[in-house]
């Protein structure tokens, strides 16, 4: 069993599988996705983020969730295409992934035990809630949906993880 999130099994969008450590070295700013919700355009913003920080060791990845009112109900193709048409995602993206529930994928189960800064854990509230993990593969973070991605909270605590 791995003792990390950063070894945990995980397949990518197209199937294959990896783990967060082979996508980058870390920190990761994990985030459950979908195409058709209010808070989509958050993809722009976490771009910018996985630009601005990639060669630093930031790497962004997204799951998408169709959990939240299904707003994600496309195949992996028609997410992938609406990510990089839309909003020239480059960043990993994860397979389809159930992030509450008793199907939760084990990375969620990891995730949601960590308490945001009100001190709260448990269940994803809705898309785009994010976490950042350290490149060990701890918890470091974890922000709300409504939180953006270019918020001064979230990069302030990306800034004090990088190299």
């Amino acid at each position: 069993m791995p003792t990390t999130v950063a070894s945990m099994p995980l397949r990518t969008l197209d199937g294959e599988p990896t783990t967060l450590s082979d996508l980058g070295p870390g920190p990761y700013l994990v985030v459950n996705v979908a195409s058709r919700c209010g808070l989509t355009p958050q993809y722009r913003q976490l771009e910018e983020i996985a630009g601005h920080y990639r060669e630093r060791g930031l790497t962004v990845i997204g799951v998408p969730c169709n959990q939240f009112g299904g707003q994600e109900p496309g195949s992996a193709e028609e997410i992938a295409t609406f990510c990089s048409t839309t909003y020239g995602v480059t960043f990993p993206m994860l397979e389809k992934a159930d992030v509450n529930g008793a199907q939760r994928h084990p990375l969620y189960e990891v995730l949601a035990a960590a308490t945001d800064d009100a001190g709260e854990a448990g269940d994803i509230q809705w898309n785009f809630e994010k976490f950042l993990v350290d490149g060990s593969g701890s918890v470091a973070k974890r922000f709300r949906p409504r939180t953006t991605p270019d918020d001064p909270a979230v990069t302030g605590a990306i800034e004090s993880l990088l190299r």
